[in-house]
This record gives C-alpha cells, structure tokens and sequence, in this order.
C-alpha cells in the first residue's frame, strides 16, 4: 500500500509505503498549537515507510525539544510531518495523505485536552508506556 500527498502548496511531495504502526488523536499543547486546531489528528510510521520524493530542497525542520523535529514547507509553511526520534517513529498527519483511510485508535496527551471526544476509544492521560509515558488511561 502507498500514499501520496503534498504540502499546502504542492512543492513537496511525500510518500508513505506499507500500513501505519498507529493512528489516533494527540491533544498536547504542542500539537495544537503546531496544527492550529484543538486536536491533531496522527499516523505514526516508521522512518524506512517515509520519503520526500519532490521538493525536498524545500523541507525545512523545527525543533522545539530533542523529541520532535517538525518538518513543514518553507514556501508555503504546509505542515508535512514530525521526526520522534526516541520513537523511532514519523508522525505523518493524516490531512498530509488523503488517500489514507484513517482509523484512530487512541487518544494520548488527553490530559490536556480543550475538546472532549467521546468516541468510545481509549484515553491517555499520556503517552503508552512503551513510549515514556505513565499508560494511565482516563475516564471518558
């Protein structure tokens, strides 16, 4: 399987390969800050299932902590994707790749929430367990 999408202004194209290792909703300060919107919706991917295979001279990367090197267009400012590097994963945001059904399965960072979601999916009050954060799950 392989998706393809593009920046705000078409300057850079990337390319995911095979299925996400997650998808869900992150509700940090960060993300919504970053994304502009109350919630940020992600798919995770390994770094070998992502490329930027047009436009990379135009990739520029933002790094406000060690833990998230974000990447946007620097003619446009389009959003693209964000490096994890102690993850060992790429948040690809899924409104980059239209033609990825997207099918969330968690909400993290919901602590921090300023848009209740009651969808029936699991709420962390953090990050999994596996990924630094405490795996308390919060009561919807």
């Amino acid at each position: 399987m392989k998706h393809v999408g593009h920046c705000f202004c078409g300057a850079v194209t990337v390319e995911v390969t095979g299925e996400p290792a997650a998808m869900g909703y992150c509700h940090c300060r960060s993300c919504r800050s970053w994304s502009g919107g109350p919630v940020n919706a992600f798919s995770l991917w390994k770094p070998e299932a992502v490329r930027i295979t047009e436009g990379a001279q135009n990739v520029e990367t933002f790094a406000k902590t060690p833990l998230s090197q974000r990447k946007y267009c620097k003619k446009c400012g389009g959003h693209l994707m964000t490096n994890h590097p102690p993850l060992d994963l790429i948040d690809v945001f899924a409104a980059t790749i239209p033609t990825l059904a997207f099918t969330p399965g968690v909400h993290v960072n919901y602590a921090e929430s300023v848009l209740p979601m009651r969808d029936g999916m699991p709420t962390l009050k953090d990050f999994p367990a596996e990924f630094g954060g405490s795996g308390e799950m919060m009561q919807e």
